[in-house]
């Protein structure tokens, strides 16, 4: 059975940082493309960042180029993402999610998503 389980979330200044994980369980982490994505109230979700499988090819949506960081550790089985210089528009419900394909994309639906960390980001 396919789980993804997010943590770090919490409430941080604007400028601040946080560190998610997603440990992940039901498959072999290094397979699978993984994906991070993010949803605030009343807007659509939206894809942040993504790392292809047995590579080390990452994307990032244009916003957060420069300031968050996504990687893996096959040995933990968890995805991580660094998030530097936070703002408070970037509030929102982070999820980390599994596509059954090789190389990520986030403008595509994953398969198995996380049940999401909150991230509330103060001005």
């Amino acid at each position: 059975q396919v789980q993804l389980v997010e943590s770090g979330g919490g409430l941080v200044q604007s400028g601040g940082s946080r560190r998610l994980s997603c440990v992940v369980s039901g498959f072999t982490l290094d397979w699978y493309a993984i994906g991070w994505f993010r949803q605030a109230p009343g807007k659509e979700r939206e894809g942040v960042s993504c790392i292809s499988a047995r590579t080390d090819i990452t994307q990032y949506t244009d916003s957060v180029k420069g300031r968050f960081t996504i990687s893996r550790d096959n040995a933990k089985n968890t995805v991580y993402l660094q998030m530097n210089g936070l703002k408070p528009e970037e509030t929102a419900v982070y999820y980390c999610a599994e596509d059954r394909t090789r190389y990520c994309s986030i403008d595509v639906w994953y398969e198995y998503y996380g049940q999401g960390t909150q991230v509330t980001v103060s001005s």
